[in-house]
């Protein structure tokens, strides 16, 4: 987890030509939506992607449900799309399967894969490999710090979006910096905890989705996530005294729900655990910022990984080994 900076490093070095020559590819073909192509993490970073997309290029984002295409044959319409494939490994047939589906079908294929000689980046038109470099746990880490990146790579040379440009090319010093934050204090709340909600709104829900996957598997914690914007939609009866939080509140429009959302919760006796930055008296938590607001989702999680890896050992769990999981998974 710890690669992570040096991986974006990477990936900015040997990838950044080919995503400029793609960006002005897109720009010129004016694809008019985006289907994203994921699972697990991956989905998670391809949640992240779609929103950027859509904030930055104001194209529309669809995540494929991928048995439409490996199990159903649905009669899917592509021309005139990029489909976005995003993978560690490459090698699961439902993500393999509908790029070749959809390359046949005359969209612009992408494949943002960690291994650069597997099944997935030979179908796609245009492979992007991710530069995570070995990942030996089973839950995937760096290649996730990665993976958003490249989706953040992606969206700023389609949109030739100088600010974006520059904030990752100051990324990866950043996230050398927001590993080491202390997020002890989350080690000494949730230690003993069997559930969890993780919160997050807008850019940090991808993140919040993440942060309850990597809760699951690595220190065998029920976890959901929701957006800030659902609580109240009926999650909130769950809530009763000690009942833990974690809530993402970056800076940004969806900051004051979240401040306020945490607020609430502490009123009914939840045990709220508030990530912020600085400048929130209210935080449990000290929430990194990246170089622009855009990429704070990408420091958030870079905080989050220490504390819940140090969970897990705390709990009496590998976390580099989680029960019951293989590092691929092969579905269809």
């Amino acid at each position: 987890m710890r690669e992570g900076a040096a991986a974006i490093a990477r990936q900015a070095d040997k990838q950044d030509a080919r995503y400029a020559e793609l960006g002005a590819r897109l720009r010129h073909t004016d694809p008019h939506a985006l289907v994203t192509v994921a699972r697990g993490s991956s989905d998670h970073a391809s949640a992240y992607l779609a929103y950027l997309t859509m904030l930055r290029l104001g194209r529309l984002p669809v995540s494929l449900p991928m048995s439409l295409v490996t199990l159903y044959d649905a009669p899917l319409d592509v021309a005139g799309t990029v489909a976005v494939a995003v993978s560690q490994s490459g090698r699961s047939p439902d993500v393999v399967e509908p790029i070749k589906r959809f390359r046949q079908g005359r969209a612009q294929t992408i494949a943002l894969v960690n291994d650069a000689a597997s099944p997935l980046a030979e179908a796609a038109e245009w492979t992007l490999p991710l530069e995570a470099g070995p990942e030996y746990a089973v839950a995937a880490t760096k290649s996730y710090i990665a993976s958003l990146a490249a989706g953040a790579r992606l969206v700023a040379h389609w949109a030739d979006d100088a600010q974006l440009l520059n904030g990752l090319a100051a990324l990866p010093d950043n996230l050398a910096k927001a590993q080491e934050v202390d997020w002890s204090h989350g080690v000494e709340v949730l230690q003993q905890a069997e559930r969890i909600m993780v919160v997050g709104r807008g850019l940090t829900l991808p993140v919040a989705l993440e942060a309850a996957l990597k809760c699951k598997e690595t220190a065998a914690i029920q976890a959901e996530a929701f957006s800030g914007a659902e609580i109240k939609h009926g999650p909130m009866a769950l809530i009763d005294e000690g009942y833990p939080l974690l809530i993402f509140a970056p800076r940004g429009p969806a900051q004051a729900g979240l401040i306020k959302l945490a607020e609430e919760m502490r009123g009914r006796g939840a045990k709220v655990l508030l990530a912020a930055p600085t400048d929130v008296a209210e935080r449990e938590l000290t929430l990194p910022l990246g170089p622009v607001p855009e990429l704070d989702p990408i420091a958030a999680v870079t905080a989050f990984y220490p504390m819940v890896e140090a969970l897990a050992r705390a709990r009496g769990y590998d976390p580099d080994q989680p029960r019951h999981l293989n590092k691929v998974t092969l579905t269809r």
